[in-house]
């Protein structure tokens, strides 16, 4: 296969069968390395095979992902799952169709090219049949793709483009045990770990003996500041855990910043420099006037509604099975195996659903909590659910960051050259992309060793902190440069979107800056710096959606807009906001253009946006990690506020013909442009730039000019 035309994922895991297995009862056995993560993409997926195959759609059977069983396909993130599983299966099923059919040919003596498929019913000339299922042969697909098979043209699918049914909503829906949280295996035994009481504590002694009197504990666990029990009830292990808690004794000192200065200190602290791009102007190009400005966010916890959870199995002759609703299977066992000195091939990491958080959440850290119980109790499996305070304090956040942003104008206000320099952590923070074991029973078993996040994903990967930091206008001339701190008070990793939401806010809070201190409207302003048809054809869709030729100016009320194409090489995406201000931002609606290319399943990609959107108006009005020197406070939702229903806003999605062009992913596109359109929308109303997230009532206030 030529490089440039097939999926890394196919390259890297070539064998049909690996993927794929035609079975005589009927049904198509698919093996994807993506996992649902309540993103709706095994249903997605299985319309790709549905459509390649010729075979109804009910008869297609997603198996979840695991080590023992289904490819390498790294992380489920990035908005790849389509681009990179998708193009993989729909590859696999375009040779596979063929190879069944020189099968068929054969036994019906008659030419591949006069057979039909319907529904896996094979069928020739004068009525001659058989079926997938007739043939069914595992040996037949005990080969490499060889790329020399053309999928089928985008004018013959029947199911890729419709409104699929989400294979995984009916046991969500009404309530059937589903997810890893629900698991009861046999013998299954409950554990609960016990954190330090801060960033900076080490264990001091511990005595076990109270716990492990508890009737129904197994096993009470230190491991180097590592506490953990083990009861055969799960309220008895949350009793023991509590009064393990209380027998702990911990020495503690300072060990984060001070909150109320978080951008000096991103700003102050130790950092990897790097500019990623640069691009001189025209000599003779004068400016009439510069400005600049400095945006920031705080850090961010995923929020996920469900706790994280994990099951594990270390069999008495050395392997360890481990259930987990992690994002990448592969890379869980890498970090688990390092940790506890065993071949890779010893440990099997198998997918379970938990609750959603679009991003590296504490679903690994739990798995690693389970597999080191487990060990103290070999032959009988453990299960660990975390409370609420762990999730919300000790998971990964999302970095805080600055991003400070200068231009140089002409006489009409037009961009002559862009200044973008960002300071953030890394989002480098998953098992297998660290210096040091990413999970965090790690870190406890070596005495509080601090995990060490990874470097910066170059920008042809769709970059980290630097994600959509180059801008996407015709400016011409252009620098951008990156502060990658090499110091990590809290624990920072990968968070929905990366850099993205942060870059895209700053950078499209300033061009309506820009607008304003040229007196020309925020929309004309950007077409007039943006070439790219795709993407003048989204933000012009946006605002002829949201009435913004139209809009009329009422008291405390706003529009705003804010655009970008994800990663710079994904889908584009537009969004106009109206918002009312008055003792607080209340958000009344977001119109979003999309164009993401071609749609496997357009209901699913819409929630897709809508989701992202929700989520993005969340960070943006009220999400906030807070701490002071020692730990996290904000650990309850009362601390740490997300947005609630009754906040929500009307969501209004407009899909833009991809006209031929490839799927493009959807999940992340609409985080920056959301943020950017609602914090416009508040200058709109009320003519306060607030350039530090969230935007709460303190915040506005802050920025009222003296």
């Amino acid at each position: 296969m030529a490089a440039a035309d097939v999926s890394p994922s196919l390259a890297n895991n070539p064998v049909l069968g690996g993927w794929l297995r035609i079975g005589s009862d009927g049904v198509v056995e698919v093996r994807s390395g993506k996992v649902e993560l309540g993103q709706g993409v095994l249903t997605a997926l299985a319309q790709i095979v549905a459509d390649e195959l010729d075979v109804d759609l009910s008869r297609v059977r997603m198996v979840a992902a695991a080590t023992d069983l289904s490819p390498d396909e790294g992380f489920t993130a990035g908005s790849r799952s389509i681009q990179h599983s998708g193009a993989a299966l729909r590859q696999v099923c375009a040779e596979a169709r063929t190879l069944y059919l020189e099968v068929a040919a054969a036994k019906l003596a008659v030419a591949a090219d006069e057979l039909d498929v319907l529904d896996g019913q094979i069928t020739g000339p004068d009525g001659v049949s058989t079926s997938y299922w007739e043939l069914a042969d595992d040996s037949l697909l005990d080969r490499e793709a060889t790329g020399e098979v053309a999928p089928k043209p985008e004018a013959d699918y029947a199911v890729v483009g419709t409104d699929a049914a989400r294979l995984d909503l009916p046991d969500k829906l009404t309530g059937r045990p589903r997810y890893v949280h629900d698991l009861a295996l046999d013998g299954q035994l409950y554990g609960r770990v016990v954190r330090p009481p801060s960033r900076g504590a080490r264990l001091r002694g511990v005595d076990p003996g109270p716990a492990r009197a508890l009737p129904g504990v197994v096993a009470v666990v230190r491991d180097g500041d590592f506490l953990g029990v083990v009861a055969e009830r799960e309220e008895v292990a949350l009793r023991a855990a509590d009064r393990l808690r209380a027998d702990a004794r911990w020495d503690e000192q300072p060990a984060l910043p001070d909150e109320d200065d978080l951008p000096g200190f991103l700003m102050s602290a130790r950092a990897d420099t790097a500019v990623l791009a640069s691009r001189e102007g025209p000599a003779s190009t004068r400016a009439a006037r510069s400005y600049s400005a400095r945006y920031h966010r705080p850090f961010l916890a995923h929020g996920s509604i469900g706790p994280s959870s994990a099951a594990a199995l270390a069999h008495p002759d050395g392997r360890l099975e481990v259930w987990s609703q992690t994002q990448g299977v592969y890379q869980l066992r890498h970090d688990l195996a390092a940790a506890f000195g065993l071949a890779p091939e010893l440990v099997v990491v198998r997918h379970v659903e938990g609750a959603g958080c679009y991003g590296h959440n504490g679903a690994d850290d739990a798995a690693m909590d389970a597999a080191v119980l487990a060990r103290t109790v070999p032959g009988r499996p453990v299960h660990v659910v975390w409370s609420r305070p762990d999730e919300l304090a000790w998971a990964p956040f999302g970095p805080a960051a600055v991003v400070e942003i200068g231009a140089d104008c002409g006489a009409d206000g037009g961009v002559l050259a862009w200044r973008h320099e960002i300071w953030s952590n890394s989002y480098m923070g998953r098992p297998g992309t660290t210096a040091t074991n990413a999970l965090l029973a790690a870190s406890h078993r070596a005495g509080g060793e601090p995990i060490r996040a990874g470097g910066e994903p170059p920008l042809d990967w769709g970059g980290g902190t630097a994600r959509n930091a180059v801008p996407g206008y015709d400016f011409p001339a252009v620098r951008v440069t990156s502060h990658l701190l090499t110091e990590m008070p809290l624990r920072t990793s990968a968070l929905r979107s990366l850099g993205a939401f942060v870059n895209v806010f700053a950078a499209e809070s300033f061009m309506d800056e820009l607008a304003a201190a040229a007196d020309r409207d925020p929309v004309e302003f950007r077409l007039a710096h943006l070439s790219d048809p795709r993407g003048r054809a989204v933000l012009s869709a946006a605002a002829a959606r949201a009435g913004w030729a139209d809009r009329v100016a009422h008291d405390s009320v706003g529009r705003g807009v804010g655009y970008a194409r994800y990663k710079n090489a994904s889908a584009y995406c537009a969004v106009v906001a109206e918002v009312e201000a008055t003792d607080r931002v209340r958000v009344r609606r977001l119109t979003i253009a999309v164009d993401a290319g071609l749609l496997i399943n357009p209901d699913g990609a819409a929630n897709q946006i809508e989701g992202g959107a929700i989520q993005a108006t969340s960070w943006t009005l009220k999400e906030r990690v807070r701490f002071d020197r020692f730990n996290v406070t904000s650990d309850t939702w009362e601390t740490y506020p997300i947005l609630r229903f009754s906040e929500v806003p009307a969501v209004d999605v407009e899909f833009i013909a991809g006209h031929g062009n490839p799927s493009l992913g959807v999940g992340e596109c609409a985080q920056g442009p959301t943020a950017a359109a609602i914090a416009n929308a508040v200058y709109d109303a009320l003519g306060i730039r607030v350039r530090s997230l969230p935007l709460t009532p303190e915040q506005l206030i802050a920025a009222m000019p003296d």
